[in-house]
């Protein structure tokens, strides 16, 4: 099966059991004042030569992950590949990115990028999945083929450890494409975007309002593996009547990162338009998606808040799309033990959501790596670097303790005690290198 996200229970109780922390051991999510004495506990110190066999291991794990060559169909010079699946992934692809770019000698991530520019149609269209013989694995006119579009942010990552400014110049064009693309795809009148919710990677987490049952007024997806895959169902029902803050923060964050390409390719033409880009919809979010009551940004189903809080908003901080005068309070919830403040930073979604799951249920509660990573450099970017260092320390504990027991990295992590989650695919670096790479360079190691 080329899904990774098939739901599949590949660590069953036993296994988790033998993983537990003395952090917490339930089931569901604890009182808040117990939970609050768990979060706010010191992390796991990490004796420096643990760290550097994380380090070690996790780069080890990465070349072996290394794919091309002649047997290879399609894809035939070597690059970094997520190696669950024969096929390629865009945004797994563009967070292997945040790690890789510290070994770009020995992890080839700037062909891995390219694989998809290779693939990318006339239009600017590029798939968020294609096989191992360069086919795409969904139907482009359905928004379950788009990715989180962070191409231009992982060419970025690229060039701030080995700069290349012909490098940026040949993908420019691609870049600049795509762009164009997803803006005349999927933006709405209002200036906010529409997505899917398997396509915009957080598999698992409703991005429909409570209660909603399909209405036909979704856009039909056509599955083309249905003997391999078969997308149905409430989720695969809810696009157009929607609009997310997830996706049109990260088409600000697009349009930031084209702006700075630009300006590094001397393309200044082209910057005014990123900057009117970004700006709508900054504008777009904080008129509509902006509640005061709650310090918090929503989705909109059919222009209505669907009051869900999950990772996916902490996307805005990236995106420069949180006035100053909101911060505090939006990112207040980062260390509330009824919001995301739980034992292990930072849960797919709030503990008070009914769907929440202390053993994770992969979005329902899981902990990822690449959303913790986005939601650290956001704070960082904000000017929030305590937080952010504090945060990282408290995960970048949890997976060094999860490290010692199983011997690796996992796809995910529980949210409430230090353990895999359930489901999670060990040996995965993969983007969970991000911990004990990225995170350790630029939180940890920086900060001792």
């Amino acid at each position: 099966m080329s899904q990774r996200r098939t739901f599949l229970k590949s660590a069953g109780a036993a296994g988790l059991t033998a993983l537990l922390s003395p952090l917490d051991a339930c089931s569901a999510a604890p009182a808040a004042a117990e939970t609050s004495a768990a979060a706010g506990s010191k992390p796991f110190v990490v004796s420096p030569e643990l760290a550097q066999r994380m380090y070690d291991k996790a780069l080890s794990i990465a070349k072996s992950k290394i794919r091309g060559g002649e047997k290879e169909p399609f894809f035939k010079k070597p690059y970094l590949d997520e190696a669950f699946s024969p096929n390629i992934f865009y945004w797994d692809t563009c967070f292997m990115a945040c790690y890789a770019k510290y070994h770009q000698q020995e992890l080839p991530i700037a062909q891995a990028l390219d694989n998809f520019y290779r693939v990318q149609d006339e239009d600017g269209y590029i798939g968020r999945e294609y096989t191992e013989n360069g086919q795409p694995f969904w139907e482009k006119h359905h928004p379950v083929s788009i990715n989180p579009p962070l191409l231009a942010f992982a060419e970025l990552e690229l060039h701030s450890q080995q700069p290349d400014v012909e490098r940026l110049r040949r993908v420019y064009p691609n870049l600049k494409r795509h762009f164009d693309f997803l803006q005349r795809t999927y933006r709405g009148d209002d200036n906010l975007y529409f997505g899917d919710t398997l396509g915009m990677g957080m598999d698992n987490i409703p991005r429909y309002p409570a209660g909603w049952k399909d209405d036909g007024k979704g856009l039909p997806v056509k599955n083309l593996f249905p003997k391999i895959f078969q997308y149905r169902g409430t989720n695969a029902s809810w696009n157009i009547q929607g609009r997310l803050v997830d996706f049109s923060s990260q088409m600000a964050f697009f349009a930031l990162n084209l702006k700075r390409i630009a300006q590094l390719t001397s393309q200044a033409a082209d910057v005014p338009a990123y900057e009117q880009a970004h700006a709508a919809i900054k504008q777009a979010l904080n008129e509509h998606c902006w509640s005061e009551a709650d310090g918090f940004y929503f989705d909109l189903g059919y222009g209505q808040p669907i009051r869900r809080f999950h990772v996916g908003m902490y996307w805005a901080l990236l995106a420069e799309c949180v006035p100053a005068n909101r911060l505090n309070k939006f990112v207040a919830h980062l260390t509330d033990p009824k919001k995301f403040g739980r034992p292990v930073p930072v849960p797919s979604l709030a503990a008070d959501e009914p769907e929440y799951k202390a053993y994770g249920d992969y979005w329902l509660g899981g902990v990822w790596a690449p959303t913790t990573y986005m939601v650290l450099r956001g704070l960082q970017h904000v000017g929030k670097a305590e937080l952010a260092q504090q945060l990282a320390q408290r995960f970048y504990g949890v997976v060094a303790q999860v490290f010692q027991s199983s011997g690796t990295f996992w796809e995910n992590y529980a949210p409430e005690f230090a353990s895999y989650g359930n489901p999670a695919k060990p040996d995965f670096c993969g983007w969970t290198a991000i911990v004990p790479i990225a995170i350790w360079r630029e939180f940890i190691k920086a900060k001792a």
